[in-house]
């Protein structure tokens, strides 16, 4: 399909490609981060208000930095069967109509967090909009192969945004917690290139396994569980959190480690798909276990 196929597209898209553009499963993944950053922030319990307005913003700027994401690769997603189905490469949707839902549903989403959270998190959202909408998506992703590493730091943010939005402070607590998904992001994503190695071959991306080979980063990857795994224990050697907490952190990063190993000595063909989606998983239940643990065994705040 050409670059004009993309600009013609019929006039009143169905509102599924408009959801799809917005990445939701990824998009639901960030706010169940936000949601635990919100209430590790605070012994007492979070108004329902300021939750709702809290994942309302977050939700729909993160939305906007997706679609913005899907316009600007639209003709590489044309190529890899993984997105080559996405509603602006197929031209259901087309540039003009994705800037305008870009550009209503960023905007929105700021004007809720300014107004109904406060700005330093409409800030912080307009920041990591900023830095995955443009800068990764322009630029990083196809410079460098570190473009996961660096670029993941604006995907880490989430639950900076919950924990902003109950103290209006940037505070240790909150910047551990974007740890956590910095050093995740890379085995995650890693995993998946690897799966999807001649896909990203065919459009000259420069992802590690391309440029550095498969090996180097299978083994990049052990590397960066165990480095996780490190770093999901610090709440609770800081104290932020309890022995609930840990044990889920190590329990959930040994399959991590269990699964990356796997990969590592080839044990089986299916281990990169399977150490992705395991990864999102590991990300869910140890957000999840953070939460459980900081209302069944809390931890007081000096």
């Amino acid at each position: 399909m050409a670059m004009t196929d993309i600009l013609q597209a019929p006039a009143l898209p169905a509102w599924r490609d408009f959801y799809e553009m917005c990445k939701p499963r990824v998009v639901l993944l960030m706010l169940l981060c936000t949601l635990v950053g919100m209430f590790l922030a605070t012994d007492a319990w979070v108004p329902m208000p300021l939750i709702f307005n809290c994942l309302l913003g977050v939700a729909l700027v993160a939305g906007s930095a997706a679609a913005l994401n899907h316009l600007i690769d639209a003709t590489v997603d044309q190529k890899m069967a993984r997105t080559e189905n996405r509603p602006v490469a197929q031209g259901r949707v087309s540039t003009a109509q994705g800037l305008v839902f870009v550009a209503i549903t960023g905007g929105l989403g700021l004007v809720i967090l300014a107004v109904a959270v406060n700005p330093l998190t409409a800030w912080l959202n307009f920041a990591a909009w900023l830095g995955y909408g443009l800068i990764y998506s322009l630029y990083l992703k196809r410079a460098t192969s570190q473009n996961i590493v660096i670029g993941g730091l604006f995907g880490a943010a989430p639950p900076l945004f919950g924990w902003t939005a109950v103290t209006d402070s940037v505070d240790a607590g909150g910047l551990l917690l974007v740890l956590i998904i910095f050093a995740w992001t890379p085995p995650h994503f890693w995993a998946l290139a690897i799966d999807r190695l001649e896909d990203y071959k065919k459009v000259d991306i420069p992802m590690l396994p391309i440029t550095h080979g498969v090996a180097y980063t299978k083994l990049h990857i052990v590397l960066y569980t165990v480095i996780l795994l490190v770093v999901s224990v610090l709440p609770f050697v800081i104290g932020m959190s309890n022995l609930l907490y840990l044990v889920s952190a190590l329990a959930l990063g040994a399959g991590f480690l269990y699964w990356s190993l796997v990969m590592l000595y080839d044990r089986n063909p299916d281990a990169p798909i399977e150490t992705f989606k395991y990864s999102i998983l590991y990300l869910a239940l140890l957000f999840l276990a953070l939460l459980l643990d900081h209302y069944l065994m809390p931890v007081t705040y000096a």
